[in-house]
């Protein structure tokens, strides 16, 4: 564990246990430390690499929002895994770190052996959509640097996407409340304004060229990541799609087992059987 140089920036990375490497994408907000809970299930089977995406938790926090483009997070873990020598590696991603991986599979195919997607999407599909979440997220972005964190966090947690999670235990909701409130306003700022959902590309045409195996999860209760999971699966020609019950937007939170379950049996089963191509 600690700071690894890639491409001018330093990402903290936390590692352990023995197998396949399993790169693990934290979503917005989040950090490497959104997977501890899962780290004894995981790293009995897996050598788990959990870095701070740039801009969060210990990773650098540049001052410029283009170095938070999707392109240049995406060639950050391509170094990652370089300065690693891992040649191919499982990668597991939660929303923001679901897009991240997305998109690492389309740039890198050959250092992507399976996916897990929980709770992402494509991108935004739409033009004037897309450009109205830009406005939006940077307009977030601005009140984040202008108001602060912990008013930032109060609203983010009352958003209808995290609803369900008002349901998790006191220390639960602390514990993820303390890694919210773990960053900089600067960081998640420039994270909204380079690589939030309105300003990467969507590759909703692209989908067909994932040629590795791919489980996309969603929670039951977040009705429009199921939808969005659905059709991603439909377009991908080795591609599962599994719903968690009783979850909202963050399934590996809220019902953990049976996210681990799905996880485990469907990497463990896949890790050796190659791509088609």
């Amino acid at each position: 564990m600690g700071l690894i140089a890639v491409n001018g920036v330093r990402l903290y990375v936390e590692r352990g246990g023995d197998g396949p490497p399993l790169l693990l994408l934290h979503g917005f907000t989040g950090s490497a430390a959104t997977w501890e809970p899962l780290l004894p299930a995981l790293q009995a089977h897996f050598h788990t690499v959990a870095p701070d995406l740039i801009g969060h938790g210990r990773s650098d926090v540049p001052a410029d929002p283009a170095r938070y483009a999707m392109d240049r997070c995406v060639a950050d873990l391509v170094a990652l895994l370089d300065a690693l020598d891992i040649d191919r590696a499982a990668v597991l991603g939660y929303s923001m770190g679901g897009r991240t991986a997305l998109h690492l599979a389309l740039a890198a195919p050959e250092r992507v052996s399976a996916l897990v997607l929980e709770g992402a999407s494509p991108g935004i599909a739409d033009p004037d959509e897309r450009a109205a979440r830009v406005a939006s997220d940077a307009a977030l972005a601005d009140r984040i640097e202008r108001e602060g964190l912990q008013a930032f966090v109060d609203a983010w947690e009352r958003l209808p996407l995290f609803a369900s999670q008002q349901r998790l235990p006191e220390a639960t909701r602390a514990r993820l409340r303390a890694q919210r409130l773990s960053h900089t306003p600067r960081g998640l700022a420039n994270s909204l304004r380079g690589m939030g959902a309105g300003a990467m590309a969507p590759v909703h045409d692209r989908l067909g060229e994932i040629a590795v195996p791919v489980l996309l999860i969603a929670g039951e209760l977040d009705g429009k990541y199921v939808e969005i999971s659905r059709a991603m699966a439909g377009a991908m020609p080795q591609a599962t799609f599994r719903i968690i019950l009783d979850a909202g937007h963050a399934p590996h939170l809220e019902q953990p087992e049976a996210f681990v379950e799905a996880v485990l049996g469907f990497l463990v089963e896949k890790r050796e059987r190659p791509a088609r191509t």
